[in-house]
């Protein structure tokens, strides 16, 4: 079992930067791909960008890429997401999610990912 604790979020303006963690508990960190999604009001929640558990394969919504870089530590059990040239659409609450998957696994859909943190709000104002 793992813990998820976001923490980053916050009010920026619009072409403005923003870096989110997710901070993990327990000792079988490194087993899990962990992904971010986002939810804005509403609408549904969608996938943003996932690791593997290896760290080696990324991958990115159309929407955020080249824009988003996610990045995970091993050693202080994070992953990371750095947003730069945010836009008002990228305003949502930030959920990080970690799912057993295979060394290079990352998947898109919500109901693979068993555990989930609290949630960071972003807002990008214009």
């Amino acid at each position: 079992q793992v813990q998820l604790v976001e923490s980053g979020g916050g009010l920026v303006q619009a072409g403005g930067s923003v870096r989110l963690s997710c901070a993990a508990s327990g000792r079988t960190f490194s087993s899990y791909a962990i992904t971010w999604f986002r939810q804005a009001p509403g609408k549904e929640r969608e996938f943003v960008a996932g690791i593997s558990r290896s760290g080696i394969v990324s991958d990115y919504a159309d929407s955020v890429k080249g824009r988003f870089t996610i990045s995970r530590d091993h050693a202080k059990n994070t992953v990371d997401l750095q947003m730069n040239s945010l836009n008002s659409e990228d305003t949502a609450v930030y959920y990080c999610a970690a799912a057993l998957l295979g060394p290079y696994g990352v998947k898109k859909t919500v109901s693979t990912y068993d555990y989930w943190g609290q949630g960071t709000q972003v807002t990008v104002s214009s």
